[in-house]
């Protein structure tokens, strides 16, 4: 296994100083954001108002349109991704949607990874089919497949690593492959962050956030977000957001900030959590097979400077996965990872489709798949229970 190439220096160190840096101009030279917690904003005249609506001022109307609290999130992600412009919003999810229906209509056809998140597949498959839109997944580590269904695509969706099984994609092979084709490329950048992921440096147009995961890294507030080119982001802007009503809260832009502060410290323990687990999981007799990006060989892997804490493991027939769920003390069941708790969740869970039997199959999941969210804790302290359930969980 090949460790991750970090570069302190310049990559985490950089990216710590612009985090954490107080905020520019702040109200009464306050070391953290403020938090701007209104919903509309006055006028001094009406021709104050008339100049804004006119598109003549940039002044604030209606915290469902734009907030400085959360311009400040969208600032600071932005640059992160190095994109010229960004939106958040109230979830991931509506990050996703508003994506998506911002560049798609009723004919068009989109590309997605076979293994994208539960939820985006859900997109897809109840919104996008009912508007007319045509849906077909590859896998998205078998490049050559992924460049063979781009023609005559509107949108090629990427996770990479993806959703459960955690494969990569080459990220600048199928990004030049889809600029030459005309199709949009967009990412859900979430597992590794900008700090280890810069999908727009390699080509790829838009990157999503489901900021509820690492950027936020509490468990306590839930957001999206979406940057690319300012071009992109006006379709959206002007496309999607003001009808769905995603918008994203003050509070939570606030404790999103308030969470990426400390990102890079937290990244380096999930990280280096996640490899010291999946190390102990791959020589555990009770364990067929780990699956973790720092273990592929895969040419997407050239992408990421460093690993999330998030991968899974597929037990042996020998272990009940709901009995091994159920005898683990200090990590917890739970859906969602990225923040100071450790989390497991059994991959069957969130695949059940209502009215559809073949949903692991349809996905190329195994039943006996475990989801894992490292959290902050002490890794011995992880392993201890881990283990201990491994041996309970026995048939």
């Amino acid at each position: 296994m090949n460790k991750p190439i970090l570069d302190p220096d310049h990559l985490l160190l950089d990216a710590a100083t612009r985090i954490a840096a107080p905020p520019a101009n702040s109200p009464f030279n306050a070391a953290s954001p403020a938090i701007f917690q209104t919903s509309l904003f006055t006028f001094d005249s009406y021709a104050d108002l008339e100049a804004v609506f006119a598109g003549r001022s940039k002044q604030f109307i209606y915290s469902r349109g734009d907030n400085p609290t959360v311009m400040e999130l969208e600032s600071l992600v932005a640059a992160l991704e190095g994109a010229e412009a960004a939106r958040a919003f109230s979830s991931g999810t509506g990050a996703i949607a508003a994506t998506l229906l911002a560049f798609l209509e009723q004919g068009d056809r989109i590309v997605a990874v076979r293994h994208l998140y539960s939820d985006a597949f859900r997109i897809c498959e109840k919104l996008l089919r009912k508007f007319g839109v045509a849906v077909d997944y590859v896998d998205g580590s078998d490049t050559d497949a992924v460049v063979a269904a781009l023609p005559g695509a509107k949108l090629l969706y990427l996770e990479s690593p993806t959703s459960l099984v955690f494969d990569l994609q080459d990220l600048p092979a199928v990004a030049a492959e889809a600029r030459r084709h005309g199709v949009l490329t967009v990412i859900d950048n979430s597992w590794a962050t900008p700090l280890y992921q810069k999908p727009i440096a390699h080509g790829v147009d838009l990157v999503i956030h489901a900021a509820s995961k690492y950027l936020g890294g509490h468990s306590d507030t839930v957001g999206g977000l979406v940057v690319g080119s300012a071009a992109h982001l006006a379709r959206i802007n002007t496309g999607s957001y003001p009808y769905l009503g995603a918008k994203l809260s003050p509070l939570e832009a606030w404790l999103l900030l308030r969470g990426m502060r400390t990102l890079p410290l937290r990244m380096e323990r999930h990280m280096a959590s996640g490899l010291a687990l999946a190390e102990r999981l791959a020589a555990h007799p009770e364990v067929e097979r780990v699956r973790h990006p720092a273990f592929s060989d895969h040419p997407g892997k050239a992408t990421l400077s460093g690993f999330g804490g998030l991968f899974a493991f597929e037990v042996t027939d020998a272990i009940d996965v709901a009995r091994f769920a159920d005898a683990l003390g200090h990590v917890r069941i739970g859906v969602s990872w990225g923040g100071p708790e450790s989390l497991v969740m059994p991959a069957l869970a969130p695949l059940q489709m209502p009215g559809e039997a073949n949903s692991l199959q349809r996905f190329g999941v195994s039943p006996r798949a475990v989801r894992f969210g490292v959290g902050l804790e002490d890794a011995d302290v992880i392993w201890t229970d881990v283990e201990q359930a491994l041996a309970r969980a026995r048939r």
